[in-house]
């Protein structure tokens, strides 16, 4: 399945049992157990955090139920409706039958994250939902400088949450575009996998540069020190989306 979902309201991607909050992993699977006939349990391309949005998250699970693969997704995106009357959060583009040996994650041959950013200084409702709102100056050339530190296989323990638990924090990224459009900046990073807040603090990191707070060479230094406090501000949760995975 290939899924868009808003989560601004929603605890992130993983099921928590035991608490009474509300996540993705959680409403797909009960929603599809009720369509199947028959308990689910989804494996998703990556994990999104707590208010992180996206486009073209992948899911896959095992499957016996009478609606063809091909189909389900519009008899799920019916009951979705449902639970939101007027504003369906959670969509579902597509469902088709894949091998048995498929893994929405470890198939994956790479990832792409884009981080939108509103940058002026007044401020619209309709973008505070999936964008950060910054009304200070950016210096885009600044930041598209500093970029080319951040390209290749590199360790990214600086870039990492603290509460990262990972024993190797190595990781690949293939591109990262950073361009304006309109009122809005964005960031695109693409890697072939990425570490707990990775992607939302390589944006905190860039904006500092690019707003003037570190100097443009600072990358290799911070990455050197393999501590999160090295690296400074973490972008805001509501500006991250999962763009697409590549198989």
């Amino acid at each position: 399945m290939i899924i868009s979902y808003d989560g601004t309201d929603y605890h992130g991607w993983q099921r928590q049992d035991g608490k009474d909050l509300p996540t993705i992993q959680q409403v797909l699977e009960e929603v599809i157990a009720q369509v199947a006939r028959h308990p689910v349990s989804l494996q998703a391309s990556g994990r999104t955090d707590a208010g992180v949005h996206a486009q073209g998250q992948v899911a896959n699970f095992f499957y016996s139920g009478v609606i063809p693969a091909h189909k389900l997704a519009m008899v799920v995106n019916a009951e979705l409706s449902r639970l939101k009357p007027g504003r369906q959060d959670i969509y579902l583009h597509s469902s088709q039958e894949v091998p048995d040996d498929f893994d929405a994650c470890g198939s994956a041959i790479s990832k792409l994250y884009r981080y939108s950013v509103y940058n002026h200084l007044r401020r619209f409702p309709d973008c505070q939902r999936r964008a950060f709102y910054l009304p200070a100056k950016v210096d885009l050339d600044l930041m598209l400088k500093a970029m080319p530190d951040l390209i290749g296989t590199r360790d990214f323990r600086s870039l990492a949450s603290s509460l990262c638990d990972k024993k190797d924090t190595v990781r690949t990224v293939l591109r990262c575009d950073i361009y304006r459009k309109n009122h809005y900046l964005y960031f695109d990073v693409e890697g072939t996998g990425f570490l707990h807040n990775m992607v939302r603090n390589i944006v905190g990191l860039l904006l500092d540069i690019g707003q003037g707070r570190r100097a443009v060479d600072c990358i290799p230094a911070i990455l050197a020190a393999q501590q999160r406090a090295a690296s400074g501000n973490r972008a805001p949760a509501n500006g991250l989306c999962l763009q697409w995975v590549r198989y």
